[in-house]
Formats: structure tokens, sequence, C-alpha cells
């Protein structure tokens, strides 16, 4: 499978949603989603976008590491934990070992939502745990938490 690469980008983040100013993202915010399923993908994209947040892709865990080395900027990671070629566990290993990105916030992303998958995440290393599937009414303010340095560990 060839990995691709998406860019997303989005609408103004200062727009008023249900009455509330939405908590600023940084300009040139940038994630990167390794997802090796389009549809899955595309849901992410279209949510990051509308948060002004750009995002590249990866559809496996294999070089992620070389691949986000390229990027001028990185601020977080969501991992899909279930992968071709080489699973979010590896590419986590290899992200930790890594000089250059192994304070980068990674957040596992995964189907397989339990709190047995939420504790074998925390113990393997990772930031935080989203469940899919992804709720798009709660999608946006897990990722602005993320982003502000709360921690984020839910099954759905």
């Amino acid at each position: 499978m060839n990995d691709q690469l998406f860019s997303a980008s989005g609408l103004d983040t200062s727009q008023k949603q249900s009455g509330q100013t939405k908590s600023e993202i940084a300009k040139g915010t940038t994630i990167l989603v390794v997802e090796d399923n389009v549809s899955n993908f595309v849901l992410i994209a279209r949510m990051l976008g509308y948060m002004g947040i750009h995002c590249e892709w990866k559809t496996s865990g294999y070089e992620v590491v070389e691949y986000a080395d390229t990027l001028p900027r990185l601020d977080l990671i969501l991992m899909d934990i279930r992968l071709p070629y080489e699973d979010g566990y590896g590419a986590l290993r290899k992200i930790r070992s890594s000089a250059s990105l192994k304070e980068t916030l990674v957040i596992a992303v995964t189907a397989e939502a339990s709190v047995a998958q939420i504790n074998k995440a925390k113990e393997s290393g990772f930031d935080g745990f989203i469940g899919k599937p992804l709720d798009p009414d709660r999608f946006p303010e897990q990722i602005r938490r993320i982003l502000s340095g709360e921690q984020v560990w839910e099954i759905g």
C-alpha cells in the first residue's frame, strides 16, 4: 500500500458555536493522522479542517518517524492501533526513541475501545486515547483539550 499525503485547511477558529467562542488554535498547527481507512481519514481531516488545523496523512506506522521528520511543524500525532505493515504500538516505540519526536503528543485512536485497551495504551506510552467511532460533536473539543495540554482518555 502506498502512503498518501493529504492536506486539509479550514474555517476561522474565532467563529462562535452554541454561543461560546471556540478555544484558539495556534496558526499553523499541524497534526499527523496515521490511519489506513480512507473514510476514517476523510472524516478526521474534515473535522480538523473545520477547526483550522492542517493535517498530514500516513496509511501505516511504517516509516512514520522518517516522514514526521520531514514536516516543518508537528503538534500532535493521531495514531490508529491496527495498521498494515507496522501497528500503532510499534510506531509509537520508534517515535519515543527519536530525538526529534520523543516529546510529541501521540494519541491512540482505535475501534478497539475498552478499558483494557486504554490501560494498554497508557502502559505503552501513548499520551491519550479516543475510541472509534469518532463523535463529530465531541471530537473537535477533544482535540482542543489535547492541544491545550489536557489529557484525554475516552472510550467513546
